[in-house]
């Protein structure tokens, strides 16, 4: 298994710092949030560290399905930047978000939404195979407004554009996927964390109610060959989720 651990749970350190953490408990893997606070990334310190990388870009004031056309591109340029961050470190794959419908956008122009989402995800993704760099779509919680919480719908969408999701394991449970449902050829990527199914919680691996072994199993039988990376709320859980790991696989 490649494992990595997502600089999320320490978003608010130094990059350095949440690097420094990732390669001292011995994961191999670490993927940038390539947002603030963490915007400008100094390439030629990544070298330092003994990792490979992923990079998941910008969602917190991004939305490639934003009806506003303006609001549109500019999250579409921002998105391009983390793939040529990626590019430009030899990332593994780059995670993006699929946009958002806000209340009005969701109440009158929900098919509209759509289109632009798949769209921006066409655009980026002929932007990744430029570049070679593998730009993967991630299903969303089950929360008002995200896009694309239908795992069938969105792998239905890459499979007819040649791309690749991250499945995130959390968000699928959230929106009531059992194991056997979650599994699907175009998985390239993976975010790994646990809930109760009730809430998007990012909790340590073993501290929610999803059987992690079973989904890791059934991907493992698919022969699934990318990164399984922790996404969890601190560092503490990070350390707890690789233990889990290494206790269960």
């Amino acid at each position: 298994m490649k494992i990595g651990a997502s600089t999320l749970a320490g978003i608010t350190d130094r990059l350095e710092d949440n690097l420094e953490f990732i390669e001292n408990l011995g994961l191999d893997y670490a993927e940038i949030v390539h947002q603030f606070p963490h915007e400008e990334v100094d390439t030629d310190s990544l070298q330092s560290y003994d990792l490979k990388y992923s990079v998941h870009s910008p969602f917190m004031d991004v939305n490639i399905a934003a009806v506003q056309k303006k609001s549109r591109i500019n999250s579409i340029n921002q998105i391009k930047e983390s793939i040529d961050l990626a590019n430009e470190i030899n990332a593994e794959a780059v995670v993006v978000h699929p946009g958002l419908a806000p209340f009005l956008a969701n109440k009158y122009f929900l098919n509209r939404v759509y289109e632009f989402a798949n769209e921006s995800i066409k655009e980026l993704g002929e932007y990744g195979d430029d570049l070679g760099v593998l730009t993967t779509i991630e299903n969303m919680p089950t929360f008002d407004g995200m896009i694309y919480q239908n795992l069938n719908d969105l792998n239905e969408l890459l499979v007819s554009l040649d791309m690749s999701m991250t499945l995130d394991i959390g968000h699928a449970n959230h929106a009531g996927y059992a194991p056997d449902g979650m599994i699907f050829d175009s998985i390239k990527h993976i975010h790994m964390h646990d809930n109760f199914g009730d809430d998007d919680a990012h909790l340590a691996f073993g501290e929610g109610s999803i059987d992690l072994k079973s989904i890791v199993n059934k991907l493992e039988e698919k022969n699934y060959d990318g990164i399984y990376i922790i996404e969890v709320n601190d560092h503490d859980s990070i350390k707890k989720s690789y233990e889990y790991i290494k206790r269960n696989f």
